[in-house]
């Protein structure tokens, strides 16, 4: 473990099996500096359980980062489940989930991501009070997606005004990969602003509800980094900025809510290179977290959300400003910040 480049100095990193259930899920910690370690809990089917170890590193050390820029009194953590979300899923999977969580005393506060559901994580919390997202409760505000759906949309329109000079979005073409929890919500905000959309999904009928609802255009999941438009939008898995599909996009614009979007931190420095306005992945999306952090607190309140919101998107602002200034790579000026803001 030690010598994986995505261990990253992680405090802890916790594996658990219950047979009973068949839970095969792994916590890691990245860090605690700020206050105990929060993010969402992933369902997938990966290929190996090395991909899934990896993955919650990836995962772990970019939510402290994205607690750090969104200045929230949180640390990084991520809690992956190797399993298939639409066939192994039962009630008493998220309660073993819930227990595990429990185990950490308080270290690690879970809410949804990929392939988990608001309803999954209110199983957990029946072992657990260490979970958010929830939609019952004294606290309780529900999902967090469209929270981080109208944080993208904003930081969107943000990177759009450094590249265009307008952040106008009528009848700009925008393709937006992934139209689940995140993109749905994101698509319609792009709609209403006039925006031309080419959507995928490996979710067909994600894919056809949206594209009714919207108009959008639909490609296959192979295709969408051929097709040429203003913006890109990633809001499936990460990874997707990688040596193979660089090459083929022709964007002046990539925001999106998916996390670890580049496969290597060079791919940052690529894409700078050709003169692209990289939204860094971690603070585009924090909306969700912020939603999280507020219920985190007990007293849920939506004015200090939206405020928290604003200034997150002034923040990337300053990314995207500082990182023309100085002729770098956006994500190298965010890392430098949030690294600053963990380890003072």
């Amino acid at each position: 473990m030690f010598d994986k480049p995505a261990f990253a100095g992680h405090e802890s990193v916790h594996h658990f099996f219950d047979a009973k259930t068949g839970l095969r899920a792994i916590i890691a910690l990245h860090s605690t500096a700020r206050g105990p370690a929060a993010g969402g809990c992933r369902m997938w089917k990966y290929a190996t359980a090395e991909d899934a170890f990896v993955d919650a590193l990836r995962l772990s050390e970019g939510m402290s980062y994205k607690n750090a820029m969104a200045d929230l009194p949180l640390g990084g953590g991520k809690a992956v489940i190797w399993g298939n979300s639409r066939t192994d899923k039962t009630p008493d999977l998220f309660r073993a989930l819930g227990r595990a969580i429990n185990s950490l005393n308080g270290t690690y506060w879970s809410a949804e991501d990929v392939g988990v559901s608001v309803q999954d994580m209110a199983f957990a919390a029946e072992e657990t009070k260490f979970v958010s997202g929830l939609s019952t409760g004294k606290a309780a505000s529900g999902d967090p997606s469209p929270v981080t759906a109208k944080g993208v949309f904003l930081g969107l329109k943000a990177a759009a005004l450094r590249a265009f000079g307008t952040d106008d979005l009528t009848n700009r073409t925008i393709t937006v990969q992934g139209v689940g929890h995140v993109g749905g919500y994101l698509c319609s905000h792009l709609a209403r602003a006039g925006a031309k959309l080419v959507i995928t999904d490996v979710n067909a009928e994600a894919v056809d509800q949206v594209a009714r609802a919207t108009g959008a255009q639909v490609v296959d999941p192979a295709d969408i980094y051929d097709v040429a438009a203003d913006i890109f939008s990633p809001n499936a898995l990460g990874a997707i900025i990688n040596p193979e599909t660089l090459p083929r996009l022709r964007v002046r614009v990539i925001a999106g809510g998916a996390n670890n979007q580049l496969a290597t931190p060079e791919m940052g420095d690529r894409l700078s290179e050709k003169g692209v306005v990289y939204a860094p992945d971690y603070v585009i999306n924090g909306g969700g977290i912020i939603n999280v952090a507020s219920e985190i607190s007990g007293a849920y309140d939506p004015a200090w959300v939206e405020a928290k919101l604003q200034r997150l998107i002034q923040t990337l602002g300053d990314v995207l400003d500082r990182a023309q200034r100085e002729g770098r790579a956006a994500n190298r000026v965010a890392d430098a910040i949030a690294r600053g803001r963990i380890i003072p």
